[in-house]
């Protein structure tokens, strides 16, 4: 493959969504103000890629941060590209880093209910940490929602007639350490990578994705020519 003529820049809130509806499998964007990068390949808009700051301070609480020092890897949405996805999310966490200096740590989740094992994460030489626990999920008006999703869109209503509480699957848990203190500190959490599901059926009607994350203060940088 020759040298592909790749640009990241900050993205709107209108490109980052039609990313989200049209090429990631949830089919939505988290509702709150994210960090949003825009991916350009020759002049194309391919994509994007967003972090936000976990819904709870339990997203990085257990490695001895403070919720400001770890974020969410929430969507990957990219159409078909030419330039591998461990390069893309590397040149945006050089950007994210920068933007927001007292970041230590990246959190993100597969689903291998949806097919996924984390491949992209593997590429880029994520940490797997194991498994997070099953939380419940959400069967309304014949669509299927995660937790934090639903209860965003629809607060108090799960404990409504016609909403169905269902048990949701437990996702692989991948981390990457932002300063060499914190690879050190979580270096003992390593496990060995989960392999790729040979068949793996998304439940009829989904309507989640990755879980919605509280708010990153968006800010315009300078795009970076890679």
């Amino acid at each position: 493959m020759g040298k592909v003529d790749l640009r990241i820049d900050w993205a709107t809130h209108e490109a980052a969504n039609y990313a989200c509806k049209n090429w990631h499998y949830s089919r939505c964007i988290p509702k709150s103000k994210l960090a949003k990068f825009g991916v350009w390949e020759s002049g194309v808009f391919v994509g994007c890629v967003i972090y936000g700051v976990g819904a709870t301070s339990d997203l990085v609480k257990k490695y001895g941060l403070k919720k400001e020092e770890g974020c969410e890897l929430v969507r990957v949405a990219l159409k078909e590209h030419k330039a591998p996805v461990s390069r893309i999310m590397a040149v945006c966490l050089r950007l994210l880093k920068k933007q927001f200096a007292g970041l230590r740590l990246v959190v993100s989740f597969a689903d291998p209910s949806k097919g996924h094992h984390g491949g992209i994460y593997q590429a880029a030489g994520w940490v797997f940490s194991g498994n997070s626990q099953a939380s419940d999920e959400y069967i309304y008006k014949g669509k299927r929602w995660q937790g934090r999703s639903f209860r965003h869109l629809y607060k108090g209503m799960e404990k409504s007639p016609g909403v169905q509480i269902v048990k949701g699957s437990s996702k692989h848990r991948y981390l990457m350490p932002l300063d060499a203190d914190m690879r050190e500190r979580i270096k003992p959490l390593s496990k060995p990578y989960p392999k790729r599901l040979k068949q793996a059926m998304a439940p009829q009607g989904y309507s989640g994705g990755v879980a919605p994350t509280q708010t990153l203060q968006h800010h315009i940088g300078s795009s970076v020519n890679v």
